[in-house]
């Protein structure tokens, strides 16, 4: 049986808590026109299910809680039920295409059907298409979401070949079966933790060394749950979303981070703390120190992970130095707080935690998680997620990927959550909102954009950024490891 992690079933724990999130990830490729047929599209994706055996696979919850949740073929998959098709309203401009993914995107996926969906979006400007990529976050993370383009996607404009398609469904096990199997694995937890002991036992300096890195990196993690400073960006949200998009060269961030001599991350994070010290006082609220503090999931995916379709996420939580007005200044305080994160073992630290999430009854570990949602969280403000893109230029039907969209799902009482994507030479922002309490969100994110050109604007003049330097910068996003 293939079982989701804890963590992957920690996103399914969210929707039932909240009767208001949707926990579905998103992208959406803008392709040159004219669009495909409906029959055409279909054979298209048909061609590539092989690649993805998640796309014909449902969770079924194990009776009672004993066990993870599991996947499980769906007998009666129905390709035409996830691919939608739709058009935006004349003239089709971005506002139009904002207002459908947020409309789309607020609506949950079915349980019980594989939890995704594809829609194909007319009516662009240009003549122009695009793909809108809906896959619950128990799924994929940001990084394997690059590699659902590797498997869907072509990488030139003559299409590949169908793969052969010989799946048939597994018979689906029944309620006795998954009981007991998750009985065996209880079984087997002891065991599994006696045995792990003795290597520690093996090594004992290098287990005491991990003790103490994980506690120092515990009590900074506990740390940033403390509450926030309140203001009108945290609280209780509606069903309904926003969306808005702003675009930039990655060029002009990365001449920025290499003329300040630090990453591209670093400039992303300064231009939406910028961005949110404008919204708080454009509401006349005071950008406290305490005010904005946002989760960072960074990917502890190995290279040899990246192929696997599911969640390798730990997080850095960071208080965005939005008291701070003066641009450079803000950005040298975000570089300085997300090293000293880092130096002090917060992301192994979490880490660490969704590992032994993994070697305890499932049951314990979903109780405390479903526990913990019930206690409204007053402590992050926001998620911020900086993703880098497929590397080569994509082609779907011959058709080219112009530029790729992110969204990001929001939560627990996080009104706003921003996401960044990087493809073909372009960095482009997508800003999830609750729809009733921030209608700011265009504004929001062009205050990103904004703030980078404020950046840019003060960057210091004696330094030269050379392609050499930009080149290096470019790459420090990817090195960031941010999901």
């Amino acid at each position: 049986m293939e079982y989701l992690s804890p963590l992957d079933a920690s996103f399914l724990d969210v929707e039932d808590e909240d009767p208001h999130a949707s926990l579905a990830i998103a992208s959406i490729a803008v392709l040159d026109g004219p669009p495909p047929g409906q029959a055409e599209f279909a054979e298209a994706i048909r061609a590539r299910l092989p690649l993805v055996p998640r796309y014909r696979q449902k969770v079924r919850r194990v009776p009672f809680n004993l066990g993870r949740p599991v996947w499980v073929d769906d007998p009666d998959f129905d390709l035409d039920f996830h691919l939608r098709r739709t058009a935006l309203v004349a003239p089709g401009d971005d506002a139009a295409l904002q207002r459908l993914v947020g409309r789309v995107m607020t609506q949950r996926l079915d349980r019980e059907r594989p939890l995704w969906e594809d829609w194909l979006i007319e009516g662009l400007p240009g003549g122009r298409w695009a793909v809108l990529s809906k896959v619950h976050h128990c799924m994929i993370d940001g990084i394997s979401g690059n590699e659902l383009y590797r498997l869907i996607c072509d990488t030139g404009p003559k299409p590949r070949r169908p793969v052969a398609d010989h799946w048939r469904p597994l018979p689906a096990a029944d309620a006795l079966d998954l009981a007991l199997d998750a009985c065996g694995q209880l079984v087997r937890i002891p065991f599994d933790q006696t045995r792990q002991l003795a290597r520690a036992a093996r090594e004992p300096s290098l287990a005491v060394a991990r003790l103490r890195e994980m506690a120092g990196g515990l009590a900074v993690l506990a740390q940033g749950f403390r509450p926030a400073t309140p203001t009108s960006l945290s609280g209780p949200l509606g069903r309904a979303r926003r969306y808005a998009v702003a675009r930039m060269p990655l060029d002009d961030i990365a001449r920025t981070a290499a003329a300040y001599r630090l990453t591209v991350n670093d400039v992303y994070l300064a231009a939406v703390t910028g961005a949110f010290r404008r919204l708080l006082l454009s509401r006349g609220e005071e950008p406290d120190a305490d005010a904005i503090r946002t989760l960072v999931p960074v990917s502890v995916r190995g290279n040899d992970e990246r192929h696997l379709l599911d969640n390798r996420l730990a997080s850095l939580l960071l208080q965005l130095p939005v008291e701070i007005d003066e641009p450079a200044a803000r950005l040298h305080a975000v570089h300085r707080r997300v090293t000293e994160l880092r130096a002090s073992h917060e992301v192994e630290a979490s880490s660490a935690l969704v590992e032994l999430a993994e070697q305890e009854p499932f049951a314990a570990v979903s109780f405390l998680i479903r526990a913990t949602l019930r206690m409204p969280q007053r402590a992050v403000a926001t998620v911020t997620t900086n993703v880098p893109g497929p590397e080569v230029q994509l082609f779907i039907l011959g058709r080219p990927v112009r530029e790729i969209l992110p969204y990001v799902p929001i939560a627990e009482r996080m009104r706003i959550g921003v996401a960044v994507l990087t493809y073909a030479g372009q960095a482009a922002f997508g800003i999830t909102a609750d729809f009733a309490s921030v209608p700011e969100a265009d504004e929001f994110a062009a205050a990103i954009v904004d703030e980078v050109a404020r950046l840019r604007a003060a960057a210091p003049r004696a330094v030269a950024a050379s392609k050499p330097a930009r080149r290096r910068a470019a790459s420090a996003a990817r090195a960031a490891e941010l999901a």
